[in-house]
């Protein structure tokens, strides 16, 4: 009996230190890390030692990097088990993380601007205001969307959830492609990131958050796949929203300190 009892412990240990080992182990990190390396050093190119070709490269190394190591990390989450209730307590130390860093940049940006003789600085330009509003309603939208893919997960149904997480996709898309719209424009009237402290400001927290929707985007496309098969990993999408809903809440504040302020 003790000798029985005794066996099934061990099995069981076995199995828990399996998942550990098995979650713990993944070699998608370091990809991503190499990637934000050489995305460093294309900005630095750059910005700094102005090597525009240098740049590109550096750039051209570091996307494929980052997004290939999302999506193949994301595809190592999509297992059922202990690796799911895992992720998600993670992600809340992670969101954690993130917070501290956009709150030096905030702090910084408020240091700046309650200092500062008169705003705003010479060299500032208008910014629009139609469009910033035009993204939060794209964004709080989009939660709404992932909020509807992880229902039908629940219930089973990838047609649904399919087509939900697709028009999720697409609103994330939009809103990247209305910030690099709105770059663009204020390029083009010779508002950049060294014109003064608002332009360093402004490129570095909306650039920021962009990057965050590029890795929310990655991570749904990495399980856009899985989905339209059937597997409905419901640790996975709720780990995925709950991402998805912290980008959101950043937002308003970038908005509301950037551009409304």
């Amino acid at each position: 009996m003790n000798q029985g009892g005794y066996q099934m412990n061990h099995s069981a240990e076995a199995v828990h230190h399996e998942g550990h080992e098995a979650w713990s182990t993944s070699a998608w990190p370091v990809v991503i890390s190499f990637g934000i390396l050489a995305l460093s050093f294309a900005f630095m190119l750059q910005f700094v030692y102005e090597l525009q070709l240098a740049a590109i490269i550096a750039l051209g190394i570091s996307l494929p990097l980052i997004i290939g190591g999302i999506a193949g990390w994301t595809s190592e989450g999509m297992g059922e088990g202990e690796g799911e209730s895992l992720s998600f307590a993670c992600m809340g130390w992670f969101i954690l993380a993130e917070t501290m860093i956009f709150l030096a940049v905030f702090v910084a940006y408020w240091y700046g601007r309650l200092g500062a003789p008169m705003w705003p600085l010479p060299g500032s330009v208008p910014l629009p205001l139609l469009i910033p509003v035009i993204m939060t309603v794209t964004l709080v939208t989009s939660s709404l969307t992932i909020h509807k893919v992880q229902d039908y997960v629940k219930e089973g149904n990838s047609s649904g959830a399919v087509k939900w997480l697709l028009l999720t996709i697409l609103l994330g898309g939009a809103f990247l492609g209305m910030t690099g719209y709105e770059w663009a424009h204020l390029i083009g009237e010779g508002f950049t990131i060294k014109t003064n402290l608002f332009g360093t400001v402004l490129y570095s927290i909306t650039g920021l958050h962009g990057s965050h929707v590029l890795v929310g985007l990655c991570i749904f496309l990495a399980g856009l796949i899985p989905v339209m098969k059937g597997n409905m990993s419901v640790g996975f999408w709720r780990t995925a929203g709950l991402y998805w809903h912290f980008v959101d809440i950043i937002w308003f504040f970038v908005v509301s300190q950037v551009y409304f302020w």
